[in-house]
């Protein structure tokens, strides 16, 4: 990777990305955070080490310094094929000469809901949106609606919901949400049946619905969904999954497809539209149709958005579930993660950090810990191996892959995070990171205090 910089004297480059700097002070001076994903701000890389994206292609993206990164999470996990994929492209290029709003549904809104509905068969009904939070809130409004109760029970081991106040209410950003909201969301831990069960008694009769990821960084216990089917079941409240990161990286029918548990309700979005805006809401007819015009009970808004189906979005999406169907996409992002994984934790071990770097959840949805001397998750280390990694072209706030990437991009990557990692044995050795980290480590998205 091209890029200016200058040894210092603990024997670590100090990259510096000028043009990208310059544009950071112009982000933070027009939009809030300096961004419009708090997941993309600055404060999530290390010190002036932030790049701004020129563009994309497949795998790779450009700074507007001109370097050129392997990427990983693309898109906050949302662009599962790769940047401008041809097939998505055309199927938007197609749609945007025939208009993209108009004010009747189009009938490319009814194609994608049939093939959204083929896709993933446990759901009845589907209703689109642009992004995850409206269609997590509407399937919550639904719950409440369809029960008569007050209270939203969530998962408190995942991290988030939505930028609504029954969800942001309980992180250390509640700012603004007053406390008779928070109130009504309630926590369960996952994996845990009877303490769930004891929540459910606690609030008997309050708890409209029971909210969390089917799956995240480890796999289900053996009967832990199934067991929350029949407890919602027999507490009588709505069962949501959040499928946003699931959807399609555990399978095409989400992880619903994967593990035989069919939900009541369930929220798809991220990978729906490789990077363009669209999510859904899915799930039994009964509880959907409360939403719409053919039944006898009170109207429940539950979403109505003026953008929510432009056509070129509703095509990508098409476009999107022919190709994981048609190249076996699925298939590939776990090949590709089950490469890598053990790449970067053969390269952590012959630098001794295995037990400080670790890679862990589904081989397509891969995540990493950095652990400090005491084997204590740690934000100066996460800088000091993100620094590494971008000095050597890899952008990487996860290890989560695209099918775009290819075994040339994995191999490099392990490359360099076996360089990383002989700077990682350093700092430990060392005691301290502290003098590779060449300013202040990155900081934790949910925070009280800037």
């Amino acid at each position: 990777m091209d890029t200016e910089g200058t040894e210092n004297t603990e024997g670590t480059e100090e990259f510096r990305l000028p043009r990208s700097r310059r544009a950071n002070e112009r982000l933070h001076a027009l939009i809030p955070g300096g961004a419009h994903t708090y997941a993309k701000g600055d404060d999530q890389y290390p010190e002036n080490l932030a790049p701004v994206i020129s563009h994309g292609r497949g795998a790779h993206v450009w700074d507007v310094d001109g370097n050129r990164y392997i990427e990983y999470g693309s898109g906050l996990r949302s662009v599962s094929l790769g940047h401008a994929h041809p097939r998505v492209v055309e199927a938007v290029r197609r749609e945007l000469d025939r208009g993209s709003n108009f004010v009747r549904p189009s009938v490319v809104e009814v194609e994608a809901a049939e093939l959204f509905l083929a896709t993933v068969p446990t759901a009845e009904m589907v209703k689109f949106a642009k992004n995850g939070s409206d269609a997590t809130t509407a399937a919550v409004r639904l719950a409440r609606a369809a029960t008569g109760r007050p209270r939203v029970a969530l998962c408190a081991d995942h991290p988030f919901f939505s930028v609504d106040d029954w969800f942001i209410g309980t992180t250390p950003m509640s700012a603004g949400i007053p406390a008779a909201t928070n109130e009504l969301t309630v926590a369960f831990p996952y994996g845990d049946l009877s303490a769930t069960e004891e929540l459910l008694t606690r609030y008997q009769g309050e708890v409209a619905c029971l909210i969390l990821e089917p799956a995240t960084h480890t796999e289900p216990p053996p009967g832990y969904l199934a067991g929350l089917r029949e407890l919602a079941d027999r507490h009588g409240c709505v069962l949501i999954f959040d499928e946003m990161i699931t959807g399609f990286r555990w399978s095409e029918a989400g992880a619903q497809g994967l593990y035989g548990v069919v939900p009541d309700l369930s929220t798809f979005g991220k990978a729906l539209g490789n990077g363009f805006a669209v999510s859904a809401l899915a799930g039994r007819r009964e509880l959907m149709e409360r939403g719409g015009l053919r039944h006898s009970g009170d109207r429940v808004f539950l979403l109505s958005t003026t953008h929510g189906a432009e056509t070129h979005s509703l095509a990508a999406a098409m476009a999107v579930f022919t190709t994981y169907a048609q190249e076996g996409v699925t298939a590939r992002l776990h090949a590709l993660g089950e490469r890598l994984a053990a790449g970067v934790r053969n390269a952590a071990a012959a630098m001794g950090v295995g037990d400080h770097l670790l890679v862990r959840g589904r081989a397509s949805n891969l995540v990493f810990a950095t652990l400090d001397e005491n084997r204590q998750p740690s934000q100066p280390y996460r800088t000091l191996f993100l620094r590494r990694l971008l000095a050597g072209g890899v952008l990487a706030p996860s290890f989560v892959v695209s099918s775009a990437l290819d075994d040339a991009d994995i191999d490099r990557t392990v490359d360099v995070v076996g360089e990383a990692c002989a700077v990682y044995r350093k700092a430990l050795d060392a005691g301290d990171p502290t003098p590779w980290l060449a300013g202040r480590p990155v900081k934790p998205v949910f925070r009280r205090l800037s």
